[in-house]
């Protein structure tokens, strides 16, 4: 029912790109410039500017732009609260989840509500926490699920599971390093982190900061992507990494890598849906009652 042209549009303002909007909305690109070209005759003005192979929004396509993101959202609510009439759920949920809950957490959740709602179009998003974020904000996702402990103003926050962060260390490493150490051994051990923006990183911070340790203190090997390049690494590296107990259960029962406890060191955390304010309704809301039953 919604303007397809405003569909293209956005699809190309958001990935600055006729190609990848081609492949998006798996429509040829000489169509995706017709759109276009419809669009800035209908409006009297150029909306992206070219310059080489790239482009970019021009003034009057970064007001269409915001425009444009305001309607789809009504368009995807009007959607749905019709079919709701009818006691059907329908539509399109964009989700955003950083890496742990991406991989760890949300997929057999995704299983479950795909067989009871066949009708709602699913897609996700993978990223860090402030990607995600940021794609929240940037009206690519509708909801997000992120790991991170630090709130921004215009987003809300909902718990819906705790997580915990442990150190770990390979079986049969040459580390001189007993069952239990202190925060402050932390610091001569060689360690493998996730990158910056990642909530795993963000709450190990915080939980050194308390015993006044400074990150840029401690030996810090690499700073890796993901939590599986990590574990990767452990297996074959004599060091230390931080990564969510959920993310090592097989290899702990495996016995390839062994949990080190740190005193005092606690590393307890909240995985929270994020949805920006004033839009917590529709298909985001059925998700987040499905899974916290």
């Amino acid at each position: 029912m919604s303007d397809f042209r405003l569909k293209v549009f956005h699809s190309v303002a958001q990935n600055l790109s006729f190609t990848k909007a081609s492949q998006e909305l798996f429509i040829s690109q000489p169509a995706i410039t017709k759109h276009i070209q419809e669009l800035e005759s209908t409006y009297q003005t150029r909306l992206f500017d070219r310059q080489g192979g790239k482009i970019s929004l021009t003034e009057s396509g970064q007001l269409l732009l915001e425009h444009c993101e305001r309607i789809l959202d009504e368009y995807r609510k009007l959607e749905y609260e019709m079919h709701l009439l009818h006691n059907q759920y329908t539509g399109k949920l964009r989700l955003g989840a950083s890496t742990t809950i991406a991989q760890y957490v949300l997929p057999p959740m995704l299983g479950t509500f795909i067989s009871k709602f066949p009708q709602v179009e699913l897609s996700l998003l993978n990223g860090n926490t402030r990607e995600m974020e940021t794609a929240l904000q940037d009206h690519r996702i509708d909801l997000a699920l992120v790991e991170g402990v630090t709130r921004l103003p215009n987003l809300r926050y909902t718990p819906f599971l705790e997580d915990e962060l442990v150190v770990v260390v390979r079986t049969g490493s040459r580390l001189p390093i007993a069952e239990e150490i202190t925060p402050e051994q932390l610091a001569t051990f060689p360690l493998v982190l996730r990158e910056r923006g990642s909530g795993t990183l963000d709450v190990f911070e915080r939980a050194i900061l308390r015993h006044n340790i400074k990150l840029s203190s401690l030996h810090v090997l690499m700073y890796l992507g993901s939590t599986e390049s990590i574990k990767l690494f452990l297996e074959h590296t004599d060091c230390l990494g931080i990564v969510s107990i959920r993310s090592v259960s097989r290899e702990l029962y495996a016995g390839r890598l062994r949990v080190v406890d740190v005193k005092g060191l606690e590393m307890k955390r909240e995985f929270n849906f994020a949805q920006l304010q004033g839009q917590e309704s529709g298909l985001s809301q059925v998700f987040m009652q499905f899974t916290q039953r």
